[in-house]
């Protein structure tokens, strides 16, 4: 399956992300082929935009026809480099931290926590949620020298989020996924994605607050309009004969 040389953009994997786990939901219930209108409204995409994203990485599906659901997620599995397991190391066994050794979604698509580290002394040498021993994050070059992982999930104070991630690229850490508020600098062979639940918040109060505006203006054009039609507006018009004397 030979892709293309273009460069894809970062929704798209995002919404083939989407499309692979519509697609398990699938094979799960036993549906062996989707037309494309069919998966594009599954995932809540325009049909036109499902196939633009297929595209970039060969062709798919019959014509009339539709995908052959098990093909189709077996290719989207290979694309997203699902094949897999990704070890991955947890720094940070906070709040954040700890739910996300309890999320069981992530172990589903094969992303394995085998490492847990912090720098909070109460928690070090204690158990997480998963039952992994909390290292120090002191450690943090010795362990994965040890147990050599493919991705750090970070979840620390902002103020040693640049450290910290420094000392896991240091480690041979190819892949962050960053949970901290901080955006910090990564060499380029390093990927790196943002995880801010603040600015997701943000854009659902701005969408909220724009929808409200418009509202408003709305409301204001109407009442203009209805104004300037009402008959008091227009000059041409002689109200003498209304007026009563006693």
């Amino acid at each position: 399956m030979a892709r293309k040389a273009t460069k894809i953009p970062t929704a798209t994997i995002l919404r083939l992300s989407i499309y692979h786990r519509y697609l398990q939901s699938l094979q799960k219930d036993g549906i062996p082929v989707i037309s494309s209108a069919q998966l594009a409204d599954g995932t809540n995409v325009n049909p036109a935009q499902l196939r633009k994203d297929l595209s970039y990485f060969g062709r798919f599906g019959v014509r009339g026809v539709g995908y052959d659901v098990p093909k189709l997620l077996n290719q989207i599995k290979e694309i997203l480099g699902l094949g897999k397991t990704w070890d991955m190391a947890l720094i940070g066994a906070g709040t954040i931290g700890q739910a996300l050794l309890q999320h069981h979604y992530f172990k589903h698509q094969g992303y394995n926590f085998v490492l847990v580290f912090d720098n909070n002394p109460a928690r070090i040498g204690k158990k997480a949620a998963n039952g992994m021993i909390i290292h120090s994050t002191d450690e943090l070059s010795q362990k994965l020298a040890e147990t050599p992982v493919d991705l750090a999930v970070l979840a620390v104070p902002a103020s040693s989020a640049q450290k910290i991630a420094d000392m896991a690229i240091g480690a041979g850490i190819k892949g962050i996924l960053n949970f901290t508020p901080v955006r910090f600098k990564v060499p380029n062979h390093v990927k790196l994605q943002h995880v801010d639940f603040t600015n997701l918040l943000d854009t659902l109060t701005y969408a909220l607050s724009s929808k409200k505006n418009e509202e408003k203006q709305g409301v204001l054009k109407k009442e203009k309009s209805w104004n300037a039609h009402q008959p008091w507006k227009n000059p041409r018009l002689n109200y003498s004969n209304l007026l009563v004397t006693k």
